[in-house]
């Protein structure tokens, strides 16, 4: 009896440390998920959700063996878990292992044909493997599945952008902003696209805007600094870069293209310690 009571006692508890950590999930706080997990998986090891829900957080931590070794015993406990094998294929992605990835997510598309999000890592998989037009078509699923949801718009728009077709990026960040008309995300791509078809007054309107949205948006102050300086302002321009570097001390590009306004304005100290940074992040020169 007693046994039985201590048994039902682990079951309780690591349900609710289950539950506890998906709310932990939601929230970020991911290695609140894994050790909660982790004392879940040790209550009862074979709840695949536990092994899986902790994949997970490995996953978004960037722990990816650690995160692989946790989906394979999601896996093996439920072998046709499309989270599971969706997910694994996004931490293999992570790995280079692309084709190991492609597999896992047509094993998890044959249990769940219609799941955006694993079309959609599919088609980052493929656009990773250079095979653009494959990627295209997973797009296109995806947007007919519902063409009012504005993420699915701004996704295709991103995978236009990487294939330097900004004509057809923007036209895609508008149909995002049709569905949205306040997603800042969505005027800050369209911006960036703007900016490289060299339609600097556009691009600033849309940067504007995605700023009063999300005033801490790294990346569009400093795409909205790179396109100040294209006009000509390059105060306004280094005080958007200086923002932007702030929020994101790493952020390479920002560095880059501040130490180019600098450069161009001869203060050529300042200069060379933003590009010998920028060479340290990418490269780690000192």
């Amino acid at each position: 009896m007693s046994e039985e009571i201590t048994e039902a006692a682990a079951q309780s508890r690591a349900s609710v440390l289950r539950s506890r950590a998906e709310s932990y999930v939601a929230l970020g706080r991911y290695e609140a998920a894994v050790s909660d997990l982790t004392e879940a998986i040790g209550l009862i090891p074979d709840n695949a959700r536990a092994w899986r829900l902790r994949g997970e957080s490995h996953r978004l931590i960037g722990r990816y063996e650690a995160a692989l070794t946790d989906f394979d015993e999601a896996i093996r406990l439920e072998p046709d878990s499309s989270y599971a094998l969706g997910s694994r294929g996004q931490t293999l992605a992570s790995l280079g292992r692309l084709e190991e990835a492609m597999a896992d997510y047509d094993h998890a598309l044959l249990l769940a044909p219609e799941s955006p999000w694993i079309l959609e890592a599919r088609a980052n998989a493929l656009a990773d493997l250079d095979r653009f037009e494959d990627a295209l078509d997973e797009h296109a699923k995806i947007i007919a599945m519902n063409e009012t949801l504005a993420y699915s718009w701004l996704a295709r728009g991103d995978l236009y952008q990487r294939m330097h077709l900004y004509s057809e990026a923007v036209d895609d960040y508008g149909r995002a902003l049709e569905a949205d008309p306040e997603y800042a995300r969505a005027f800050a791509r369209r911006g960036d696209a703007l900016r490289m078809m060299e339609r600097y007054p556009e691009a600033l309107a849309d940067l504007t805007r995605a700023l009063e949205l999300d005033p801490d948006n790294e990346r569009a102050l400093a795409v909205r600094g790179a396109v100040r300086s294209e006009l000509g302002d390059n105060d306004s321009a280094l005080k958007d870069l200086d923002r932007a570097i702030e929020l994101a001390p790493d952020y390479v590009w920002a560095y880059r293209v501040r130490g180019e306004i600098l450069q161009e304005l001869e203060r050529h100290e300042d200069a060379v310690a933003d590009f010998t940074r920028a060479l340290d992040l990418e490269f780690g020169e000192s």
